[in-house]
């Protein structure tokens, strides 16, 4: 029953951690009114928790390797509780990105000792349910986040994004407290501390620049040289760690088949999923006009088929073969990807179909990679293995962020342009003077990218306005006469002007609301490609990611359980 207990409170710290990494992407827009802050500012929060996170994991796991990996594990568990608490109460933003770091501290900490820790709660041959597990809920809070986020800050207000973490850390904490065994906890592992700085350094350097590249400018000095340093340190690292008596990240792991496979199905699995659990909900708000929670709630299918087929993938090893299994998964995601690039993405159904497509491709990677990471290491090179696993998930997450949210503002500027192009070529069709076309040119061009826009249908004349041009009408008619008319003629003349001016201006309306119609729809149309865009551009690729299953070993019998 203990061990039970345990895998579930690892489980719950796992969850917590790989949820931070997108439950706040969502409510940026409600935290950025409360705090009063740019979003380019606000970004600082959000890439935090990132950048910490990915650059502390392993130095953390090998301190907690060597002082106790449950004594690390609770002082993590309380460094994110501290995080999320200090986050939660934010009342500016520099208040906020201190709370980030702190929480993402604590998930550097608890994220690989909940996988050691977990998976050391049984036998070598009974480890690949409890793995299944365990990447089944990685897998299951990177594709909840979205959803998590959409509906607590819809209904509870952004702050409990952070707040929820509390009471599940708290049950997590007491679990762990009642069932944990201390003794021989400390080990007698040596801290490789240059290798710890190499490693902190290269990927702070590489995350930094992936997640400001953006902002910053990709060509700029800054970020090649942050890219240029990554390189460097990252060749410094694996030189030092070659020859270091206790290293980090002992090189060993990647003689392992099943290791070196799983590493890079972590990395390119994750950039694939992110790239449409982020970016889709955009889509869907800022094209479809739909509220957030409904967005989030449209790409939940993923998750429910993640749930479903990381599991059944595990135990689908042993008759197939990590080879077939992994070349499944991938073929599955790619035909995801290609549909995204044929349907009307206004069909919900449609849209819905294919998550469930990508989930199922996705879940049935999840699985496998996670059991597979873990191979049969023990002691140090099981740390080790989960660290390293953690980082690469995290360094696929950045990967998919900088590379898809920088393609699609790339995009979306493109569509933008197209879109005005077209505005000012449709409105000089408009048969009314060139003030009036101007004013609907730029209040076209203002709504581009608005999901709440005008009517197309209206009346774009108003009540003085069309008065002025009844008057203006009527008196140059009054001036063809050169006798004073008598008012019973004057007020003759007056009803038959307006009424040709009347019908005048129902036509024109008409032709203006045409035309609005029409910028509307190939403004929408635009907007759509730029979303499109990035998954067609991305088929290649992810169907190049099919062949990482030529990574794996050949099928063998497996006896984990």
């Amino acid at each position: 029953m203990k061990r039970t207990f345990t895998i579930f409170a690892m489980c719950i710290g796992i969850f917590l951690c790989m949820l931070d990494t997108t439950v706040m992407n969502i409510a940026l827009p409600a935290i950025q009114d409360s705090l009063k802050v740019t979003l380019n500012n606000l970004q600082w929060a959000l890439n935090v928790y990132t950048i910490v996170f990915a650059s502390l994991t392993i130095p953390l796991s090998k301190l907690g390797e060597k002082f106790g990996k449950q004594k690390f594990y609770l002082l993590g568990l309380m460094t994110f509780m501290l995080g999320s608490l200090l986050s939660a109460l934010s009342k500016d933003l520099n208040f906020l990105i201190i709370g980030r770091s702190i929480l993402s501290i604590g998930a550097a900490l608890v994220f690989p000792l909940s996988m050691t820790l977990g998976i050391n709660t049984v036998n070598i041959s009974a480890r690949k349910r409890v793995i299944a597990a365990l990447g089944v809920t990685q897998g299951l809070a990177a594709a909840l986040g979205p959803t998590i986020g959409g509906m607590l800050t819809q209904y509870l207000g952004w702050r409990w994004i952070f707040l929820v973490n509390l009471p599940l850390m708290i049950i997590s904490l007491v679990i762990c407290l009642i069932c944990f065994s201390w003794h021989q906890e400390k080990e007698s592992a040596r801290i490789d501390f240059l290798g710890a700085i190499f490693s902190m350094a290269a990927l702070f350097s590489l995350t930094l620049g992936l997640v400001q590249g953006r902002t910053w400018h990709w060509t700029s000095p800054t970020i090649i040289g942050l890219l240029i340093g990554s390189a460097l340190l990252s060749t410094l690292f694996i030189w030092w760690e070659g020859k270091a008596q206790a290293p980090m990240m002992p090189l060993a792991l990647f003689k392992n088949k099943e290791f070196t496979g799983s590493a890079l199905a972590i990395v390119l699995s994750n950039v694939f999923l992110v790239a449409v659990t982020v970016v889709l909900p955009t889509y869907f708000t800022r094209v479809q006009g739909k509220a957030e929670l409904e967005a989030a709630l449209l790409v939940t299918p993923i998750t429910v088929m993640i749930f479903v087929f990381s599991p059944l993938a595990v135990l689908m090893i042993d008759k197939l073969g990590s080879r077939l299994v992994m070349a499944s998964g991938f073929i599955l995601m790619t035909i995801a990807y290609i549909l995204f690039t044929k349907i009307d993405m206004t069909n919900s159904f449609q849209t819905t179909l294919i998550c469930l497509i990508l989930g199922m491709g996705y879940g049935i990677i999840a699985g496998p990679i996670t059991v597979l990471a873990a191979s049969d290491f023990t002691g140090n090179l099981l740390t080790a293995s989960q660290s390293v696993a953690g980082v690469l998930r995290q360094v696929g997450i950045v990967l998919a962020v900088a590379i898809y949210v920088t393609g699609l503002y790339s995009n979306l500027t493109a569509a933008k342009n197209e879109s005005i192009t077209y505005i000012k070529k449709e409105v000089k069709t408009i048969q009314v003077p060139k003030d009036k076309q101007k004013m609907i040119a730029d209040t076209s061009i203002k709504a581009l990218g608005k999901t709440k826009q005008a009517k197309t249908t209206q009346n774009h004349f108003s009540p003085k306005e069309k008065q002025a041009i009844i008057n203006e009408n009527y008196q140059k008619v009054l001036n063809n006469y050169p006798n004073r008319l008598p008012d019973q003629g004057k007020q003759a003349i007056h009803g038959k002007v307006e009424t040709q001016v009347q019908a005048k201006l129902q036509t024109i309306n008409q032709q203006i609301n045409k035309a609005i119609s029409a910028i509307k729809t190939y403004a929408k149309g635009r907007y759509t490609k730029a979303f499109t865009r990035l998954y067609r551009y991305s088929i290649c690729f992810i169907g190049l990611a099919v062949f990482t299953f030529l990574l794996f070993p050949e099928k063998k019998n497996r006896k984990l359980g």
